[in-house]
C-alpha cells in the first residue's frame, strides 16, 4: 500500500504539472492530491501545510478563470472578447491536434494564440473594432498569468512530493 501511495503521488504531481499548462485539465486539485498522498504515505508534512494548500488550490483555480476575463476587460474588452478568448482556446485545443499539430512550439504558438485570436474577433463582430486588440491582449496577458500561477503551485507541490521521498 506504501508503494502504490508514493506511485499514485508521483502520478498525481505529473497529472498537475500537465494540468498547469493544459487549459481544462485542473492541475492545482490534482497537486494537492499528489501531496495529500504523499502524506498518507510518507508522513513527511502536517496537516497545516496540506490545509495551506488545499485552500491555495482552489483560491488559484477560482483565479484562473477570473483573470483571463478581467484582463481582457480591463483593457476595455467586452463579455463578447472574453467569450471569444474562451472560444479561441477551445478551438486551438481542438483543431489543432486533428491538423496534426499537437507538440512543438507550433503547438505551443496555437495554444497561446487561440485566446488572442478569439477575443480579437469576439470584439470584432460586436462591433468593437476599435477596443479589439486591446481587449486580445488582455485576453493573452490574463491567460499566462493564471497559467503562470497554477505552473508555480504545481511545480513546488511536485518538489514536496520528491523531497518527501529523500527525507
Amino acid at each position: 500500500m506504501h508503494t502504490l501511495l508514493i506511485v499514485l503521488a508521483l502520478l498525481l504531481a505529473i497529472v498537475g504539472i500537465v494540468g498547469a499548462v493544459v487549459p481544462g485539465l485542473a492541475g492545482p486539485p490534482f497537486s494537492w492530491a499528489a501531496l495529500l498522498l504523499i502524506h498518507l504515505a510518507t508522513e513527511a508534512y502536517g496537516l497545516s501545510l496540506l490545509i495551506i494548500f488545499a485552500v491555495l488550490a482552489v483560491i488559484i483555480t477560482i483565479i484562473d478563470y477570473v483573470v483571463p476575463a478581467w484582463g481582457t476587460r480591463r483593457l476595455g474588452g467586452s463579455r463578447a472578447g472574453s467569450r471569444g478568448s474562451t472560444i479561441g482556446l477551445i478551438v486551438s485545443l481542438v483543431v489543432l491536434p486533428l491538423l496534426g499539430i499537437t507538440i512543438g512550439p507550433f503547438g505551443l504558438i496555437g495554444l497561446l494564440a487561440g485566446p488572442f485570436v478569439g477575443a480579437y474577433i469576439g470584439e470584432t463582430l460586436t462591433g468593437n473594432s476599435h477596443n479589439a486588440l486591446r481587449s486580445a491582449i488582455g485576453s493573452f496577458v490574463g491567460f499566462l498569468s493564471g497559467t503562470l500561477l497554477k505552473l508555480i503551485f504545481a511545480l513546488v507541490a511536485f518538489g514536496l512530493v520528491i523531497a518527501a521521498l529523500f527525507s
